[in-house]
């Protein structure tokens, strides 16, 4: 689990070929759900395709990720309480976006699916080249994404891995079959984005709630001990999934990140922001009902992202989906 992409690469190229070749053949596949029939009785975490320690066999293939429209007209979102690690970045106008990173399992209905942003790049090379489900990006971008280490997966390559849903109005209802893009779930293996999962460790700080704003979206994550899980409620509403589903992860990061201008704007002229996830800084990690302060160091974007202690110990985290929130430092 906490090897990075770096020293995969060199065992696994023959393996991912091959795998890209089965994904091309199942694309030719079709199918005809809608985004109310999708994960209604799923596990929405993935401790169970580990072992008790926390270990798994190898797994070939990479991870799925896909970019999730965060804005109120997009929610309830389909899929994201599958996934085993949910990324949420600011965009243009001080609003949100998601990333869901799938490895363990698959659900049958990702979305809203919306686009890419120079950002991902950076923090989806800790990844071995992994499939990447976007609805566009801005034209000068689409140079840079097409070049990146990614299997790019957008409408225009595999049509029928996507479909418009009728439950809101476009463009909040562009929804992804996962299993046109990859045949099975790569595993907990492909995770190589450098966290660790294990026992809590000492100290930390009792807490019962952590919001985190950004200047048009908030996020709030509140402790449930009958569940034991962050209950996530973003913009004062609970977050759940389309099948009614509270969304609640094990393990929530508040990573402090520089948070910068990019060369790139959206359709009204706003500047996008740019996330730097390759650094180090401050987080606070929240598991079991408390806080721990942690410092995060990534040193290039092969790599994955260690979280220690205050004394310099790795800090575990609870087994089960992880939110990262990048808050500006």
């Amino acid at each position: 689990m906490g090897q990075t992409a770096r020293t995969r690469r060199a065992t696994t190229t023959a393996v991912l070929v091959a795998a890209a070749t089965t994904a091309a053949l199942v694309a030719g596949c079709s199918g005809g759900r809608t985004p109310a029939d999708d994960g209604r009785g799923r596990p929405g975490t993935p401790e169970a395709s580990r072992s008790a320690d926390g270990t798994t066999a190898p797994a070939a293939g990479s991870v799925l990720a896909v970019k999730i429209d965060n804005v109120r007209a997009a929610r309830p979102q389909t899929g994201i309480d599958a996934a085993d690690v949910v990324y949420a970045e600011q965009v243009e106008g001080g609003l949100s976006r998601l990333m869901a990173v799938y490895a363990t399992k698959l659900p049958k209905v990702v979305g809203p699916v919306r686009s890419a942003r120079e950002s991902d790049l950076e923090l989806l090379r800790q990844f071995e080249r992994p499939v990447l489900a976007f609805s566009g990006a801005q034209g000068k971008l689409m140079p840079l994404i097409n070049k990146a280490p990614l299997d790019v997966q957008t409408p225009e390559k595999v049509a029928d891995a996507y479909f418009r849903g009728t439950d809101k109005p476009t463009p909040h209802n562009l929804y992804l079959r996962p299993n046109k893009l990859l045949p099975t779930a790569p595993g907990a293996d492909a995770l190589t984005n450098g966290f660790r999962y294990g026992a809590a460790p000492e100290g930390g700080e009792p807490r019962s709630s952590r919001t985190v704003r950004y200047p048009a979206a908030r996020f709030t994550f509140t402790w449930s001990a009958d569940r034991s899980r962050w209950l996530v409620s973003q913009d004062g509403r609970p977050t759940v999934t389309t099948g009614g589903k509270r969304v609640a992860p094990a393990t929530v990061v508040v990573q402090y990140v520089k948070v910068r201008k990019s060369a790139f704007h959206d359709f009204l002229g706003n500047n996008t922001p740019y996330t730097e996830t390759v650094g180090s800084g401050r987080a606070e990690v929240l598991r079991g009902g408390r806080s721990y302060d942690a410092t995060w160091d990534r040193a290039t974007a092969e790599d994955g992202t260690r979280f220690t202690t205050a004394d310099g110990a790795p800090l575990n985290f609870a087994r089960g989906q992880v939110w990262v929130v990048f808050a500006k430092a």
